[in-house]
């Protein structure tokens, strides 16, 4: 079992199109940046895109280490920066239903990587399916991205209600992306926390934004992360300072901060559900 505690983050974002997984590959690339070594976990498994975000070509996926035909190290494909990806299956809500020797597998695979990283990063999908809510219930933090689209914010409050309501999730901690200024992101997150103070008892904490960039879109184009395309651009600034954020958050010292409670808590999502 890893015996240095992991920090497990989950990307989550209500719904699809406010750049989660472009802040998930950037966030990450910038933490590799800071001398952390970052795992990201495609979990959007309907849907699994990192790999086509960054033009990797991905052999097996974890539902080969799930059948056991090889280890997740094996499965691991080399990002940008650094960084180590776990590419998804597409079509796999199979994670939700797995058998107890599957269980067994993925707390096994998990528990063999655990001294080599030190954050996980897990791409969700969009939307509030079981697969979403029970990444999100077992990482230590979830981490909301939401644009200035009134769809986009009540389908975050959809979500941070029912992680609260359903799964006990008090904290959680908010991205604005595509933001024209930095009083636009202070802006949209006090639309978002008007409503959750209203209705829920949850603690918010906003991290930051990210600005509304051309050199975003030019980035996704080649299929590369902006901070390593565009290094000096005003979002891969902005993702930068981010990461020195997320960097300076507590590492639960408890088994909570272990990869194993992840993926064990994953597992009993997965047999509650």
């Amino acid at each position: 079992m890893a015996q240095h505690p992991v920090q497990v983050i989950a990307v989550a974002g209500g719904k699809g199109g406010v750049g989660k997984s472009n802040v998930t590959v950037n966030l990450a690339c910038s933490l590799s940046e800071l001398g952390r070594r970052v795992v990201i976990l495609d979990a959007d498994l309907g849907l699994a895109n990192i790999d086509v975000l960054l033009g990797i070509t991905a052999n097996k996926t974890i539902e080969n280490v799930l059948r056991g035909e090889c280890s997740l190290r094996e499965v691991m494909v080399d990002g940008p920066g650094n960084v180590k990806i776990v590419p998804a299956t597409s079509g796999a809500q199979h994670l939700s239903m797995l058998t107890t020797q599957e269980h067994a597998g993925l707390i096994q695979a998990f528990s063999d990587i655990g001294d080599e990283l030190d954050i996980l990063l897990i791409d969700t999908a969009a939307g509030i399916s079981d697969a979403v809510m029970s990444f999100a219930r077992a990482a230590q933090e979830v981490l909301i991205v939401v644009t200035d689209e009134p769809t986009s914010i009540t389908d975050a409050y959809a979500q941070i209600k029912l992680l609260n309501r359903d799964y006990g999730v008090f904290r959680f901690r908010v991205i604005t992306n595509m933001v024209r200024s930095p009083q636009e992101g202070h802006a949209l997150f006090a639309k978002l926390i008007k409503v959750t103070d209203r209705f829920l008892d949850v603690a918010m904490q906003y991290v930051g934004s990210v600005p509304q960039d051309d050199a975003v879109r030019r980035a996704v184009q080649r299929q590369k992360a902006v901070v390593e395309a565009y290094p000096r651009s005003k979002a891969a600034t902005a993702f930068r300072g981010l990461a020195k954020k997320v960097d300076a958050w507590p590492l639960a010292s408890t088994p909570r901060g272990h990869l194993e409670f992840f993926v064990e808590n994953l597992v009993l999502a997965g047999a509650h559900g």
